[in-house]
């Protein structure tokens, strides 16, 4: 017996496959004989053409005519919508609503203008279908409230997934746990943040009390990135790991909205970064492992680009034929469960177009690789006696191809390289501490001097002398801001209202320039702050201390508790084994193999 879930698979791979072959003949439904003047079907056409092509897509006459007037009806509906886009500039949006919030296997339809706001849309949706705490998707982004449909690229007969934010089961419920439940804005919000502060940090103090993030290789080594491209790589990863972390929780909405942001600040890196990291590729098949567990139909066009992304970028990261990974670790067996992912939502995605041969064809080459990567529950059991983590037992068997001998020794190997790596860690750090130590004590600030440092690549004598020529070319500023100020300039300005005096010292800050001292007096409500006019040298690191006011002092410290309360949160969802992404259980995938084995052989019986 076919679940829902099949079924709407089936009935689209049906209507693709009879929209394939009524392009071919060119058959168009929506004119007569199919369709008459009033939009009414032409029941015996429509019967003779379900008649001619049942034996040739394989289905019951039954079938064919059934999934024919639902593509009639469909073309009939567009094409209603077309004329009264081009006559009211009313566009018709194509909606995927929640699983739970579908009434049946028919399409849900919002008409609107298209220079309205998102946000107004948006409480139409809630309120039409009984929706609260909602996100819209187009083409894997997210609508923004605040900004108009036609600024986000909307169009008419645009498909937009209905994403559910939150949902309380009862109006009590959330008021008892209004102040422990985040929602997933907040949720998204607070990884953000999280992920900031850990982007902004520079290893500059004690990493056993203020942790902080730097890229590496595969062997622990740190990669050099520019300063805004590592950033939006902790960003975009950070959001990522939150994103799976969901998503191992089957939480599919809730990842699915992390996951989008990851691919938007992914999308803020240089390609010729992405091109080196498998990060990139895993994010677009997460995505669109998402979109199948949704049954987000509708995302079809969104997902095959993304796959072929993924595919992509593997070939790059990996090499042809995984030449690149296997000179790096030495064995390619652990990486195949993302290619078994990619074949199988290939496969389904070419299933619902209706190529059945190609989705056979990629259904084979995930069931040769499952056969490999499934392990063996008894060999599993010898490792776990040898002390081993489920997790170590089954990247092990996976890496050495079901060898348990093998499987010991690489897992044991795998565990030194990982101490190996983290003394070298803690040595490094430490000999980075004391480096800014000896720096501060020649006078100079522990930021200036994690600046340096990060700039000279570790080496104190070249950072002192950054450090240096940083100082004198400071000295040969406040020389120049000495100078006297073009009058010409001030009186361009004064018709802002503020005094002479703090015009001419704006535009001395910013050497002249109109725009900047604009901003900066508009800024600071028209005075120049004390601290820019008379800026103290950073000379020692007795400046660092504090002066501020008892309630200045309270308010840094709290807020210094919730950064250390976001970073801990955001921590918890980093993995502490670097191959935690490709310990898959293969249940989801086994599953999803037997779906699509059903319904292949039922097309073909």
């Amino acid at each position: 017996m076919l679940t829902k879930a099949i079924w709407r698979m089936a009935e689209q791979h049906i209507q693709a496959k009879l929209i394939n072959h009524l392009k071919q003949d060119k058959i168009q439904l929506w004119n007569p004989p199919y369709t008459s003047e009033d939009n009414k079907p032409g029941l015996q056409p429509l019967k003779e053409l379900a008649e001619r092509y049942a034996p040739v897509v394989c289905f019951s006459v039954e079938q064919v005519e059934e999934a024919l007037e639902y593509v009639r009806g469909q073309a009939v509906k567009r094409g209603k919508g077309n004329r009264t886009y081009r006559e009211t500039c009313v566009a018709t949006l194509e909606l995927q609503l929640p699983r739970d919030a579908r009434k049946d296997s028919k399409k849900n339809y919002l008409e609107t203008r298209l220079d309205v706001l998102t946000q107004s849309v948006m409480d139409r949706i809630a309120e039409i279908h009984g929706l609260q705490y909602i996100k819209l998707i187009l083409n894997g982004k997210e609508l923004l409230p605040e900004k108009h449909l036609n600024e986000q690229n909307v169009k008419n007969n645009s498909k937009v997934m209905v994403l559910r934010v939150s949902e309380p089961q009862k109006k009590k419920q959330m008021a008892d746990e209004e102040d422990k439940k985040k929602t997933q804005n907040e949720s998204v919000q607070r990884t953000q943040k999280g992920f900031q502060i850990l982007s902004e940090r520079d290893g500059s103090e004690d990493p056993a009390t203020t942790p902080f993030l730097e890229i590496a290789d595969q062997k622990g080594n740190p990669l050099n990135i520019p300063h805004s491209e590592k950033k939006a790589l902790i960003l975009a990863m950070g959001f990522h790991e939150k994103g799976r972390a969901l998503l191992k929780r089957k939480q599919y909405e809730a990842a699915l909205c992390h996951l989008l942001q990851a691919d938007d600040q992914f999308n803020q890196c240089g390609s010729a970064l992405l091109g080196t990291v498998d990060n990139y590729a895993v994010l677009q098949l997460d995505i669109v492992w998402c979109y199948r567990a949704l049954e987000a139909l509708s995302c079809l066009d969104d997902g095959r680009q993304r796959l072929q992304r993924a595919e992509d970028c593997f070939l790059k990261c990996y090499g042809e034929r995984q030449q690149r990974l296997l000179q790096i670790k030495g064995n390619t067996g652990s990486e195949d469960v993302l290619f078994l992912r990619m074949y199988l939502l290939q496969s389904l995605l070419f299933f619902l177009d209706g190529q059945e041969r190609d989705a056979a064809l990629k259904l084979q080459k995930a069931e040769d690789l499952y056969s490999r990567l499934v392990t063996d529950p008894d060999l599993m059991t010898q490792l776990l006696a040898f002390g081993f983590s489920e997790r170590e037992a089954r990247l092990g068997l996976r890496a050495c191809q079901g060898n348990v001998n093998q499987a010991a020794m690489h897992i044991s190997n795998r565990r030194q390289e990982r101490d190996e790596m983290k003394r070298e860690e803690r040595e490094k750090r430490r000999r980075r501490v004391e480096a800014i130590s000896t720096l501060r004590e020649l006078g100079y600030c522990k930021r200036d001097a994690a600046v340096a440092l990060q700039q000279a690549e570790g080496n104190v004598d070249q950072a002192y002398q950054i450090l240096l020529d940083s100082a004198q070319a400071d000295q040969s500023t406040n020389n120049n801001a000495e100078e006297p100020v073009s009058q010409d300039l001030v009186e361009q300005l004064q018709y802002l209202g503020f005094s002479r005096e703090m015009l001419e010292a704006a535009l001395r800050l910013v050497g002249g320039d109109i725009p900047e001292a604009t901003r900066l007096l508009l800024d600071n409500g028209g005075v120049i702050p004390p601290e820019l006019l008379s800026p103290s040298p950073p000379s020692s690191h007795s400046d660092e201390a504090s002066t501020s006011t008892d309630s200045a002092g309270s308010t840094s410290v709290s807020q210094s508790l919730m950064d250390v309360d976001l970073v801990n949160e955001v921590l918890e969802d980093i993995p502490r084994h670097e191959e935690d992404y490709l310990d898959l259980t293969l249940e989801e995938e086994m599953d999803l193999i037997g779906q699509m084995k059903s319904l292949l052989n039922r097309m073909g019986s």
